[in-house]
């Protein structure tokens, strides 16, 4: 953990506090946590379990609709029992969501997966952010959450590095029992994350609510009411998130394979987008402090755009592929981090996780609009499925974002 610790001096976050302890055990939580040896050749493991394009699109629907379902009441939990106890909850559901793929032949039981799985993931959504943010703000630091989150966030793109080459050569064949080896193995390593999870430490006063739950959702709503502007921040994030990150990299594989690439070199090359999106991660605080945030995000919003009409006519030539994504990996990386910095300085301690679950319930929404409208295009084939992802983005990444003007009520 030296380097991880080295890493955070360059950051200029303090040692020894409760922040730079939690920040720590996140990161290799994260790390293990990522580890999915699918993940390199997922779209190809469901064609051949006999799904398409657009059933693939409905995976990530029946997703939204767990996380729907979830928000809410995932973020009330937090907020009332601390992140602590939320995030070990979340990764045992995700284990078993992730476990069910070893069974799962016919698509009910894959929505059954990605359902729970959408479930799983609001244990930590909202729940972080706020976990983190308050952990920072015992050692007056909170002003670096998007710094933090981008060192965490690196996790996952480290680990993939190894994840992504050794998944591709173990999968070479695409054989069934290849694939269950890979869905194991994923499983073992999430049983690690839960144990990491055991030794982070909630902040002072951190899940100590105990109003009414609808006085809590109330003063989440007043939260939002008093701060419009977190809304149009928040569509402006997820309407660009949605179409490139969610939608474009499920398709990852199918299309370095179509445009030639042979199997066992996919997790090469997923491999070293991982590489760059882990710089790109670490390298928030510099990119910060020399452009604004909110000039940031239309950068990587107009980067979002570019890239997809891109892919919608030009994805068949391999080299202008890997632009496309590394282009879409540094629009990934980036915009959540610099949104949360900016959502949280205004977002009240108390009900911090219950109102970053309310505007994720946004995101749900959304997510089920953009799913199935695209899902609904995808037969068309993937120029005119990427076409409309691209309208989608240009929406997102039009809508105005204003600087803060409303500071939170501490509590």
């Amino acid at each position: 953990m030296n380097e991880i610790d080295k890493m955070q001096e360059d950051k200029n976050l303090k040692q020894g506090t409760l922040a730079s302890r939690n920040i720590r055990v996140l990161f290799w939580a994260e790390l293990f946590g990522s580890v999915r040896f699918i993940q390199p050749v997922l779209a190809l493991f469901y064609f051949s379990r006999g799904l398409d394009e657009a059933d693939i699109l409905w995976l990530l629907l029946f997703w939204s609709i767990g996380v729907l379902v979830g928000e809410i009441p995932t973020g009330m939990f937090a907020d009332r029992y601390g992140a602590k106890l939320s995030f070990v909850i979340g990764a045992l559901l995700s284990i078993v969501s992730h476990g069910l793929l070893i069974w799962a032949y016919d698509p009910w039981l894959f929505f059954a997966s990605s359902l729970l799985s959408g479930f799983s993931v609001t244990f930590f959504s909202g729940a972080d952010e706020a976990f983190i943010y308050e952990s920072l703000k015992e050692s007056n630091e909170e002003n670096m959450l998007d710094k933090a989150l981008g060192i965490i966030q690196s996790a996952q793109f480290m680990v993939m590095v190894v994840v992504l080459i050794l998944g591709a050569i173990i999968a070479k064949d695409l054989t069934d029992g290849q694939f269950k080896l890979l869905i194991g193995l994923g499983v073992f390593f999430q049983i690690i994350q839960i144990v990491l999870l055991c030794f982070i430490k909630n902040p002072a006063g951190h899940g100590s609510y105990q109003e009414n739950p609808f006085k809590q959702v109330k003063e989440g709503m007043l939260a939002i009411k008093k701060a419009p502007q977190l809304v149009w921040m928040f569509l402006n994030i997820t309407l660009v998130f949605i179409p490139t990150v969610a939608i474009f990299n499920n398709f990852n594989d199918k299309l370095l394979r179509d445009a030639g690439l042979p199997v066992y070199l996919i997790g090469f090359v997923l491999a070293g987008l991982s590489i760059f999106s882990f710089f790109v991660s670490r390298s928030i605080g510099w990119m910060t402090s020399r452009i604004s945030r909110i000039a940031l995000l239309y950068i990587t919003g107009g980067i979002a755009v570019f890239s997809l009409l891109l892919a919608a006519f030009f994805r068949e030539t391999l080299w202008i592929l890997f632009i496309i994504m590394m282009l879409i990996h540094f629009v990934g990386a980036v915009r959540y981090p610099v949104y949360a910095q900016l959502a949280n300085d205004i977002i009240p301690s108390n009900v911090r996780a219950t109102t970053i679950s309310l505007l994720s319930i946004i995101d749900s929404i959304c997510d089920l609009v953009v799913f199935s409208s695209i899902a609904s295009i995808a037969a068309f084939g993937f120029e005119t499925m990427f076409l409309g992802a691209a309208v989608i983005a240009i929406i997102g990444s039009l809508l105005p974002i204003h600087p803060v003007t409303i500071r939170k009520n501490e509590s």
